[in-house]
């Protein structure tokens, strides 16, 4: 399993429109092959930042599986504007310590 990772900053204000659109995005999403789960939290501290973590089969199920769908954009419409800066998105491999 290849977990991805991106902190969302969002633009001062627009948080609850981000969270209606991120639950509009999410079927979208959740069709891909190879999609394990979704997990978008906000952070406490900073009201504006959110963390995106995706579950996925493989690195190539979300690249070139999800981005290369037609689905992905439609996602971009409804997500990428909220974005100041726009996010890194990393891909982390399996667990090298749990507890």
């Amino acid at each position: 399993m290849i977990l991805e990772h991106a902190i969302l900053d969002v633009k001062p204000g627009l948080a609850a429109e981000f969270e209606a659109a991120m639950t509009e995005a999410l079927p979208l999403i959740s069709a891909s092959p190879g999609f394990g789960g979704i997990e978008v939290r906000r952070c406490v501290e900073s009201p504006d930042r959110y963390v995106l973590l995706v579950k996925w089969e493989s690195v190539e199920a979300h690249d070139p599986g999800f981005r290369g769908s037609d689905r992905y954009p439609r996602w971009k419409e409804l997500l990428h504007r909220f974005y100041d800066p726009f996010p890194t998105v990393e891909h982390y491999g399996e667990p090298v310590a749990t507890a």
